[in-house]
């Protein structure tokens, strides 16, 4: 299982917030570059960046941030974060986004995302299927739509999608623990093909194993590890035994 730490940007600087509220933010770093160097220091390879500026804004903000990480570590970076247009994509790849996590535009524009699986192949392209009470949240979490998460993720393995980050926003950033039986459900109900993605919630270094053992394909880190819950050298020793 893959071990990918989290790096969410509000203007310019490393925050986390709680459930996706933009008035708990708490800042944790005035420099990304800083933080993502020291993943990469602990044999991390992997970096979720999602750029909340660009959720709130519709398009995508903080790229030059994408592009300082980029070219200064050697971190496969997913990005994502108001991506809702053929330029947006275009930027956060020259950026040197390995992949871009869709989430809204693939509620809300099906046509676009579908197109992007098609031109970039599925290993670009994550689904991002974050869901409030199951139903698929949209817009930074802002808002709710109609769409089932089980069947929002099964109608997208039809198109091709492979890679799905799922967060259960009533878990995110409360340090409670991941959400194992929505996970275990996921995978029992999706086609083998499926690379799940757990993220949100996680608190302890015990939970890995357990997503682990799930069939989980990685797990998105976030607050646990800026609050001290999981150390580093925790994740490092993690890595070397997988």
């Amino acid at each position: 299982m893959r071990i990918i730490p989290a790096i969410d940007i509000i203007e310019g600087k490393c925050v986390r917030l709680s459930k996706g509220d933009y008035s708990t933010k708490k800042v944790y770093n005035e420099n990304p570059l800083e933080v993502a160097k020291e993943f990469e220091d602990h044999g991390i390879q992997h970096l979720h960046l999602v750029d909340l500026d660009g959720a709130k804004s519709k398009h995508i903000v903080n790229y030059k941030i994408l592009e300082s990480i980029a070219s200064k570590t050697n971190l496969k970076i997913d990005f994502g974060g108001g991506l809702k247009s053929d330029e947006d994509l275009h930027i956060a790849f020259e950026s040197g986004a390995q992949q871009i996590t869709g989430g809204s535009i693939a509620v809300k524009d099906r046509n676009t995302f579908v197109k992007w699986i098609e031109r970039y192949g599925n290993e670009k392209i994550i689904l991002g299927a974050d869901a409030n009470d199951r139903k698929i949240a949209v817009g930074g979490w802002l808002e709710d739509s109609d769409e089932d998460l089980i069947p929002f993720i099964q109608k997208y393995q039809e198109e091709g999608i492979v890679y799905v980050i799922c967060t259960d926003i009533s878990k995110d950033g409360m340090l409670q623990g991941p959400s194992f039986e929505l996970y275990d459900e996921i995978i029992k109900k999706s086609d083998s093909s499926l690379k799940l993605i757990a993220s949100g919630g996680i608190s302890t270094f015990d939970e890995l194993p357990r997503l682990a053992d799930l069939g989980c394909e990685g797990t998105i880190i976030g607050k646990a590890i800026y609050e001290g819950r999981i150390s580093l050298k925790q994740l490092e020793q993690f890595i070397l035994n997988v």
